[in-house]
């Protein structure tokens, strides 16, 4: 169970994720991410908002929620249309993976181009794996991807980047843990999703989100 959690927490996992930049791109375009200091400040600000939510999606939808209703719940808890085409077109690139490494029949319950968390959490109890263990992927995810992203853009240290995404461990942690504990968060951040709209209607970039 332990080598399923650590593959789905893994941001090289074909599922489209490397595609996305978690408005990371944008941020670097406005000047907010141009070192290790402000990329940190990023990425714990996107993880105590979309990643909190995330994590009790997948959660929720780990522990045999309806997935129809968390997928509506993931829409509410996405005002900007640019992130929510993002996270569904992430979550069918993951269910066309982990459905082949995980057949259940759970899959059978997701709607079409599900919501990424929910996708995760329908994958995490496919591969046997609990709602705690579901939050904790959501919200390593929530990180991961702008790190490496950001990496890339602003061609920074990989130690650096590896470093400081290891020191937010604890905050992983706390996310995840309150996500399971307390119920679905409802955390949003307008500066995210303005970012993901001007990045949006840009045709010099990178990633698609």
């Amino acid at each position: 169970m332990t080598a399923a959690l650590l593959t789905l927490a893994d941001s090289r996992l074909p599922a489209g994720g490397h595609t996305h930049s978690g408005g990371v791109e944008q941020a670097v375009a406005a000047g907010l991410v141009h070192d290790p200091g402000s990329l940190a400040a990023f990425l714990l600000r996107r993880l105590t908002t979309s990643g909190a939510v995330a994590a009790g999606l997948a959660a929720g939808a780990c522990a045999g929620g309806d997935l129809a209703a968390l997928d509506d719940e993931a829409d509410a808890r996405t005002p900007s249309p640019a992130l929510r085409l993002a996270s569904r077109q992430q979550g069918r690139g993951l269910v066309r993976v982990a459905r082949r490494a995980w057949p259940s029949g759970a899959w059978d319950g997701l709607p079409d181009r599900p919501h990424h968390p929910v996708a995760l959490g329908v994958a995490a109890a496919a591969a046997g794996l609990t709602p705690r263990d579901a939050a904790h992927a959501a919200a390593y995810l929530s990180i991961s991807g702008p790190a490496t992203a950001a990496q890339r853009l602003l061609a920074m240290d990989p130690l650096a980047v590896a470093a400081l995404t290891a020191r937010l461990s604890p905050d992983v942690d706390a996310v995840a843990e309150a996500a399971v504990d307390a119920g679905l968060p409802a955390a949003t951040d307008p500066l995210l999703d303005l970012l993901a709209e001007v990045h949006a209607v840009r045709r010099d970039t990178f990633f698609a989100s």
